[in-house]
């Protein structure tokens, strides 16, 4: 077992002076977001847009809420770790530190007093340039009992405060037992770490395809553990792409996750082997958790069906609407979006758009209010459709949102992602199995979010 998924101390009697330890972190926009909404809680509501967006509150935020938790998480979590209590901070904020900078916090046991257990910390945060951002001292009191146990469940820590979406995903994907999932040419660092990540939360049991060279050289990277993983060495991607399908197949594997590859060779796989298609055509959902929307968003589509007709369009919905049922979401609403809401034959979308909503209004997509056409901001916000005299049960709470084209329905989730700090996970519906479909972007949380919607869709039967 890696080092990385161990939970250990260093107790007083084995500190040193001179000992040391750093761990690194870039800002991320999640950052900005939780120090700010923290700031705004705390202050009663003092912090509107236009104070979040200047720069030297966004800077202190960095300096204090970031580089100093930074620090402390270090001292916490890793050096002296579990069971330290601090005691005292002294610190100077000679730099300044953004949003997109990778911050290095280092402590330093300066001095020691065993009687007491209290150790002297020298303290510093700095840029990856060598400014200082923060600097000083710290004393704490060192734990006198070691641990050492493996990582267990990560868990919201927010006090008070519920699990986080993604996080209550996870825990409902998990109440149901892990699925067997294939992981095609997981053969760089984040696609090995986000299958090896979902399996340590007990979601997937994962069987790897792809070069096994290259896979272990990944492992390294990511510092993760394949000793008990299976493993079929398959050193061409499509070769690989196509093993896991047919394992899919023969019933060797609930789910498909998608590695270092193309996402058309993984389809072109999936979509040869018949026993995997079925009535419907595959499509994209990308689940978004929108920071200041109330749930979560289902975007699609925006990866499969680059010019959608009609019978496509009505497969795309009803996929998002099986994924919105498997999520416990029982009565969707869903949005099918254009540029205006009114029908016109000069916006085709907005023809398309109409023509859905009666096949729902006949019967022909049950189990969800849809609508459309639907703007924008009438599908996410109730004051714009209400100020539109738009009167829909679905204008201004949709849980599904149905781009008109790939490209629109692209560009709205990657503006979620990247411009509203949304985080992302990406399902293929339509097939026997779900194939977690992930962006190389994606961060490990995300790609676990991915398998724990996949288990979701699995243990329901796709």
């Amino acid at each position: 077992m890696s080092t990385e998924s161990m939970i250990t101390n260093r107790t007083i009697g084995s500190l040193k002076p001179g000992d040391s330890a750093h761990i690194e972190h870039r800002v991320s926009v999640g950052d900005m977001r939780s120090v700010t909404a923290f700031a705004s809680d705390a202050s009663a509501q003092r912090v509107d847009r236009v104070l979040a967006s200047d720069p030297d509150f966004r800077a202190a935020l960095a300096q204090g809420g970031v580089a100093v938790t930074l620090l402390v998480s270090l001292i916490a979590t890793r050096f002296p770790g579990p069971g330290t209590r601090l005691k005292t901070l002294a610190l100077d904020f000679p730099g300044v530190l953004k949003q997109g900078d990778l911050a290095v916090a280092e402590v330093t046991v300066a001095s020691m007093d065993e009687e007491a257990h209290e150790v002297q910390l020298d303290c510093r945060c700095r840029r990856e340039d060598g400014q200082a951002i923060v600097s000083g001292r710290i004393s704490v009191v060192a734990p006198d009992t070691p641990i050492s146990r493996p990582f267990g469940r990560p868990v919201a820590m927010e006090s008070g405060q519920p699990p986080d979406r993604f996080e209550q995903i996870e825990e409902r994907a998990r109440e149901k037992g892990p699925i067997r999932m294939a992981v095609v040419n997981p053969v760089d660092a984040p696609s090995i770490e986000g299958a090896i990540s979902s399996a340590r939360a007990g979601l997937i049991d994962p069987v790897l395809f792809g070069s096994e060279r290259e896979m272990h050289a990944a492992a390294k990277e990511a510092r993760v553990d394949l000793s008990d993983i299976e493993i079929h060495d398959t050193p061409d991607p499509e070769d690989a792409a196509k093993a896991a399908a047919r394992l899919a197949a023969d019933g060797g594997c609930d789910a498909l996750m998608k590695g270092s590859l193309h996402t058309d060779i993984l389809l072109r796989a999936l979509l040869d082997i018949d026993e995997l298609r079925t009535a419907r055509r595959l499509s994209h959902v990308f689940v978004e958790d929108v920071p200041g929307y109330p749930r979560l968003l289902l975007v699609s589509d925006g990866a499969v069906n680059i010019s959608p007709d009609l019978e496509t369009l009505r497969d795309i919905v009803r996929n998002a609407i099986d994924l919105a049922h498997a999520m416990g979401i029982e009565h969707p609403k869903v949005a099918l979006l254009s540029a205006v809401e009114t029908v016109t034959d000069d916006i085709p979308s907005t023809t398309a758009a109409d023509a859905i909503r009666e096949m729902a209004e006949r019967g022909d997509i049950t189990g969800a209010d849809v609508d459309g056409p639907l703007a924008m901001d009438n599908a996410v916000f109730e004051e714009a459709a209400r100020i539109k005299g738009i009167t829909s049960p679905v204008a201004g709470q949709a849980d599904i949102l149905i781009a008109p084209d790939l490209e629109a329905g692209n560009i709205l989730a990657k503006s979620l992602d990247y411009l509203a700090g949304a985080e992302a996970a990406g399902i293929v519906l339509g097939a026997r199995i779900p194939i977690a479909l992930t962006s190389r972007a994606d961060s490990a949380r995300e790609r676990r979010a991915s398998a724990a919607f996949a288990a979701l869709v699995a243990a329901r039967g796709a």
